[in-house]
């Protein structure tokens, strides 16, 4: 499902930084329950297994952009690494976070995730300049507060996991400050950032009544 853009863009007074602090993973209500020490195993195993769900595909094409800004390419060409490295921690995560928890209405539990997979596969792969970067610069910046519900899981099951930086977050945002871009490249690419925090509001809105259903069972 794509979501409706914000007019508040056509100002330019959102910056991809201000949009995600404010309609991101940080501003939402389950996911800061899950990052807490006293967070439910089944519920931080339901979050860990959407994320895979959702984020898990190698497949997924890293985004582009002609320009001549060397540092803000080198931060681009860094992106399949990052992503292959938080993928790995995941995957171990998943395997021993055991199953996905019983929860009523299940099946369309799956249907909603992978439908969520398909939009942001749909994004990476956008031909509109900006877009499919947005999207990354947007993933990146959100991952920050998604690692502290994935790190919470970690501890739970290991005692520690590997420490989140958010360095790469802070290159990019220093980086979009320093040289700003074409006009049309960055309505793009707050488009392709509102979509994809739009399927991460969506993804915790699920991860929450899945919570709900379960207590109520």
């Amino acid at each position: 499902m794509i979501v409706a853009s914000s007019e508040a863009w056509s100002d330019g007074t959102r910056t991809l930084a201000s949009l995600v602090a404010t309609d991101g993973t940080a501003a939402q209500t389950h996911a800061m329950l899950l990052a807490r020490p006293a967070a439910s195993m089944r519920d931080l195993a339901d979050a860990v297994h959407a994320l895979c769900t959702v984020h898990g595909s190698a497949d997924r094409r890293p985004p582009t952009l002609a320009t001549d800004d060397a540092a803000l390419q080198n931060w681009i060409a860094r992106v399949p690494d990052i992503r292959a490295d938080e993928r790995a921690f995941m995957a171990r995560l998943a395997a021993d976070v055991g199953p996905i928890p019983s929860t009523p209405g299940h099946a369309a539990t799956e249907a909603a995730l992978i439908t969520q997979r398909q939009v942001l596969d749909r994004l990476s792969a956008s031909d509109r300049a900006g877009c499919a970067l947005g999207a990354a610069v947007a993933l990146t910046l959100d991952w920050v507060a998604v690692r502290t519900v994935l790190d919470n899981a970690a501890r739970r099951l290991f005692g520690t996991g590997p420490a989140a930086t958010p360095e790469f977050a802070r290159q990019i945002t220093a980086l979009l400050a320093q040289a700003p871009l074409p006009a049309g490249i960055e309505r793009a690419m707050l488009f392709g950032a509102e979509q994809l925090l739009g399927q991460h509001r969506g993804l915790w809105h699920l991860l929450e009544a899945r919570a709900s259903a379960r207590e109520r069972a």
